[in-house]
Order: structure tokens, then C-alpha cells, then sequence
């Protein structure tokens, strides 16, 4: 009897086993804890992003388990965000998640489990950090900190310019989606400040007309001192929507982005923009991206030049503490190269911007795309000098290199020394010899300072 119950424990233990080998955690083992998250059909999605989101971001592991149908919304969304999802079906602890998650990260070398029980929680990763070390057992239950954004402060800006026929509707319309609104009026000199105030905005007046870049940089100034959750720009010509701003703020939410834009140019985005402007911001969205080093269509940023975006805590205190933002109206890609430089996420989401309204912008467009473009060469040779200057003066080495080729060919076929040909040979050799070895100083340069 006591050799047929050791065989039967051993056949027990044996299928034991054969179950965890199917039913394992292949997240690659690091010296954090692994977050373990468990989702049913019931789980918010958009919760359970916006925690693998936050542990991304601080690089922990995340793995998410179910025991459900895999094509739950919860489920889904981990998938997209390329996380590691378990079925528990058929493990030993399928009904007790905790427990069957803490068998298979002790199995897969994990040094312990965090045990996210809502995905809802924020986290103290900042805790965590600091007490890795002092924790006693394997499973942590993590320390949380207050949900901010379960009620948070919106202030809506609005920067504007002789702008008294339509700052009213602009206001009246942004007040149902704002804790405050607030006028940046740089220096009209019409009743733009007065009609603002009649509709309900604090007004912050310039004394003079100091630019689009210097409005917005007061803008960020307000909301750092204010300490709102979201910053959200509208123009104040009546170009955005301002029922879209709810929009703006639940996606930066959910997926913790540091800025948020609202695009023409997503699937359900769109615009009444003549051809010529659709032109122009081509050829400005492509240089601008090319400009981040980002060759990729896919990663691009399809609308860098709107102006209605959201920006959450930590993008207004930086963004207002940097001088770097320019005053005028190239400061919307000084913004993207902040963030760029910082590796904030930003995302897009669609909206609708008019253009076949009275009372928009005044610039001229080509005005407008001359200082653009301008604007994001200087930025290029300061930032990527080999990009700006080194690759095309190899090429012009190169073109030297050809018209030096060729004047000798034509000495040895001819006789005739063609001095023009070697003229031409010296001069794209010197200039491109000059523009590689001042791109090699600046890059040097640019990697000494920012060490």
C-alpha cells in the first residue's frame, strides 16, 4: 500500500510539474521586482495601461495574469503594450492569483513580486526604490501615493493678440472644461483684456507685444505656480475645438504622457486648411522630425506645429524653467525639442482645426514658414552638427574628388593642364574638408559641455 501511495505522490508531483513548466513568466530576469497585475473582463483597460505605463517608465518588469477569456480588453491592451501575459488556466493557484504569481517568479528568478491589486494604485516607486532592500518577504504590497488626477486641476491657457472678436466664445467655451482660464494677452491693442475678463478668464497682460513663444512661456509660469495636473493651450482665434480638451486630458492620463497634441493629421483628425498651408507644414512636420533623428514614418509626429496640447505637472515645471524657448512663434518646436531632449512621451490625438474662420492668425504663412524652417536648421547644427554639416561636407569632398579625377583625365588625354577643372577640384575639397573638420569641433564641443 505505502509503495503504490509513493508512486501515485511522485505521478502527482510529476504532472505538478509538467504544469509549471507550460505556465511560466520568459520576462527577462533583472535586479528589480517583477509587478504583477491580475485582470479580469470586469478590469478597467485604460487603468491597467497607465500602471504598465508608470512601471515602464521606471523600469520595472511587468507581467500581467489572467484566467479568463485572452481576448478580454485588459488582456489586449498589455499585449499592445508588448507585456508578458500569463494564463493561469490550469495552475495549481489559478483561483488564488497572488499565490500562483509568486510560485512562478520565485521560479523565474525574480528577486521579489510587487502585487498591484488595483491596477488603479499610483505606485510610490520613489519608496520602493529607496527600500528595496528592507522588505522581509518575497511578495511586496506596495506603497501608494494619492491619485492626483482623480480630481485634477486643468487650467486652460490662452495666449492672444488683438483678439477681441473671438476671445469671448473662446473663453465661454474652454470654462465648462477648466478649473481656470486664463488670457495671456501680449500686448493688444485692442479689448482683447477687457472682453476676456467679462467672460470669466483671469487676464495676465504683457506691456507690450512680446510674441507667441513668450505668451506661452507665460502660460507655463502660471501653471507651475498655480501647481495644476494640466496645462492646456488654446489658440484664441477660435481655430480648436474646445470640447476636445476632456479628450486631451483623459488620454495623458491614462497613458501618463508628459505632453499630449491635439493633431489634424490622425485618422480622426481634420482640417479645412488650404493646399498650400497642407504644403507648407509637409515640409515642416518632415524637417522637424528628421531634425529628432527620427527617419522612421511610423514614430514621426504627424502634427508638430498645432498648438492645442495638453502638458502634464512635470512637462510645465521643466518647460518653465527653460530659457531656451524662444519668444516667437517657432517656440511650438522648441517645445518638441524639450521634450525630445528629456525622452518625454508625447502623443497625438485627433481634432479638428478651422482655418476658414475671420479673425485667425495674421502672419503671414510664408513669413511664418521661413522662421520655422530657419528655426529648426539652427537647431539642427547646433544639435547634430555631423547631421547639419559633416555629411554634406563629405559629400562635397567626394565632388572634389570627381573634378579632381577628371582634370588629370583630361591632362593625360590631352596635354592641356585645364585649370578651371582644378579650381573648381580645390575649392569643393577645401569647403567640404572645412565642413567635416568644423562639424568633428562642434560635436566635440557639444559632447564636452553636456558632460
Amino acid at each position: 500500500m505505502s509503495s503504490e501511495t509513493t508512486q501515485e505522490d511522485a505521478i502527482s508531483e510529476a504532472e505538478r510539474d509538467r504544469d509549471k513548466s507550460k505556465i511560466q513568466i520568459k520576462t527577462e530576469v533583472t535586479d528589480s521586482p517583477i509587478i504583477g497585475l491580475y485582470v479580469t473582463h470586469d478590469t478597467n483597460a485604460d487603468e491597467v495601461a497607465g500602471a504598465i505605463l508608470r512601471a515602464n517608465r521606471q523600469d520595472f518588469p511587468v507581467v500581467v495574469a489572467h484566467n479568463e477569456n485572452p481576448g478580454i480588453e485588459p488582456v489586449s491592451f498589455a499585449r499592445q503594450l508588448q507585456v508578458e501575459v500569463v494564463d493561469l488556466a490550469g495552475h495549481s493557484h489559478a483561483e488564488n492569483p497572488k499565490d500562483a504569481l509568486n510560485e512562478l517568479a520565485r521560479l523565474s528568478g525574480f528577486p521579489s513580486l510587487i502585487w498591484q491589486a488595483d491596477p488603479a494604485d499610483r505606485i510610490d516607486f520613489e519608496a520602493i526604490t529607496d527600500s528595496i532592500y528592507s522588505f522581509d518577504e518575497y511578495v511586496i504590497d506596495p506603497p501608494t501615493r494619492p491619485d492626483v488626477d482623480s480630481d485634477p486641476h486643468v487650467l486652460v491657457a490662452i495666449p492672444a493678440y488683438n483678439e477681441e472678436a473671438t476671445i469671448d466664445t473662446v473663453v465661454r467655451e474652454a470654462n465648462p472644461y477648466a478649473d481656470e482660464v486664463v488670457v495671456i494677452d501680449d500686448g493688444s491693442s485692442d479689448q482683447t483684456s477687457e472682453v476676456a475678463a467679462e467672460a470669466g478668464a483671469t487676464v495676465i497682460e504683457h506691456e507690450h507685444n512680446q510674441g507667441y513663444g513668450a505668451a506661452l512661456k507665460t502660460a507655463f509660469e502660471e501653471a507651475a505656480k498655480s501647481d495644476s495636473d494640466h496645462l492646456v493651450i488654446l489658440d484664441g482665434d477660435g481655430q480648436h475645438d474646445a470640447s476636445d480638451i476632456p479628450q486631451l486630458v483623459s488620454e495623458q492620463n491614462s497613458t501618463a504622457s508628459e505632453i499630449i497634441i491635439g493633431s489634424r493629421y490622425t485618422s480622426d483628425g481634420s482640417t479645412d486648411a488650404p493646399l498650400y498651408r497642407h504644403f507648407g507644414l509637409f515640409v515642416v512636420n518632415l524637417l522637424t522630425n528628421l531634425s529628432f533623428g527620427v527617419l522612421r514614418p511610423k514614430s514621426w509626429i504627424n502634427d508638430t506645429q498645432s498648438g492645442f496640447r495638453a502638458y502634464n505637472k512635470q512637462a510645465i515645471q521643466s518647460l518653465a524653467e527653460d530659457e531656451s524657448i524662444g519668444d516667437r512663434m517657432s517656440a511650438s518646436t522648441d517645445i518638441l525639442y524639450h521634450a525630445h531632449k528629456n525622452d518625454y512621451h508625447v502623443r497625438e490625438v485627433g481634432t479638428t482645426i478651422e482655418y476658414e474662420l475671420e479673425n485667425t492668425s495674421s502672419l503671414n504663412p510664408v513669413s511664418h514658414g521661413v522662421i520655422l524652417v530657419s528655426n529648426i536648421l539652427k537647431t539642427i547644427e547646433q544639435e547634430r552638427p555631423i547631421t547639419a554639416m559633416g555629411v554634406p561636407g563629405f559629400v562635397t569632398v567626394f565632388c572634389g574628388l570627381g573634378f579632381g579625377y577628371w582634370t588629370f583625365s583630361n591632362y593625360i588625354s590631352t596635354g592641356t593642364f585645364p585649370l578651371g577643372l582644378a579650381i573648381i577640384s580645390v575649392f569643393f575639397g577645401l569647403t567640404g574638408l572645412l565642413g567635416c573638420f568644423t562639424a568633428i569641433i562642434l560635436h566635440s564641443l557639444q559632447q564636452h559641455l553636456s558632460e
